[in-house]
């Protein structure tokens, strides 16, 4: 008992900075944590990213944010639309802002999913799958505090017909950002009242903590909510409640709770 509360005071945890989302929590998400960022299109799950990611490099901690579908500039642009200043924080050496290409994720195509299997099976076989070539190629001049994904759905496209390498691939990413205690946020696109949170079923298990965003039909408009699924070590409010999508960024509203059957 001694123990576990001298380890739970150890425990650092990170302040998202969104208006109203971190009261959600006890104390906050812990730090080293990988969370999946689900939900549709246009409900807010990447403008929830971007506004974390800025109050991060804000306080001087050390953000990447990883593209695999829009541009660094168009990234930056998004971030100007809500008044943050990406480029101060790049010249500050808090931000580093890259684009990469699906085929630049490498795993060997020329070993079966049953030459996979067998390697699961046997740890002290070499990791077959090197995840710096995709996260840390370009040298950061800096060990990350803050990563951001955007997407884990781009990540398993690219592993098409190659599920067990996909799984593999998978598990030494997040054992990799685990072992650089590295909070990351891995965006997943889903449909607008998902079921599943993640590309196979399998990420979701694998990841500390679940935020779900949904972009839900009220009346002859839509609304936008968030919820958390899951934090692993930190207690939570289990409910879903209403979120906005301002100028200034996202606003979450923890005494709305949405009580509408999806």
């Amino acid at each position: 008992m001694g123990a576990q509360l001298e380890n739970n005071l150890l425990k650092e945890y990170i302040k998202t900075g969104v208006t109203g989302f971190d009261s959600l929590f006890s104390r906050g998400i812990p730090k080293g944590s990988s969370v999946i960022i689900c939900g549709g299109t246009g409900s807010g799950k990447t403008n929830f990213c971007l506004q974390v990611l800025n109050n991060q490099a804000s306080q001087g901690k050390k953000c990447f944010y990883i593209s695999f579908e829009e541009s660094d500039e168009r990234i930056k642009q998004h971030m100007q639309d809500f008044g943050w200043d990406p480029n101060k924080l790049i010249n500050e050496g808090n931000l580093k802002i890259k684009r990469f290409l699906t085929n630049e994720i490498y795993y060997d195509d020329k070993k079966s999913d049953q030459d996979i299997q067998a390697m699961m099976a046997k740890e002290s076989d070499p990791i077959l799958m090197e995840l710096e070539p995709f996260a840390f190629t370009d040298d950061l001049g800096f060990k990350p505090d803050f990563i951001v994904i955007d997407t884990l759905t781009a990540i398993s496209s690219s592993f098409t017909g190659k599920e067990q390498s996909y799984r593999f691939y998978i598990e030494r990413l997040f054992r990799f950002f685990e072992k650089i205690n590295c909070t990351t946020f891995l965006i997943v696109e889903t449909k607008q009242i998902p079921k599943i949170y993640s590309p196979t079923g399998v990420e979701e298990f694998l990841a500390d903590g679940v935020i779900v965003f949904y972009n839900y039909r009220k009346g002859n408009t839509r609304d936008t909510a968030i919820e958390i699924l899951k934090m692993r070590g930190e207690k939570h409010q289990k409910k879903i409640v209403e979120m906005k999508i301002t100028d200034l960024g996202v606003v979450v509203y923890p005494e709305k709770e949405i009580t509408e059957n999806f």
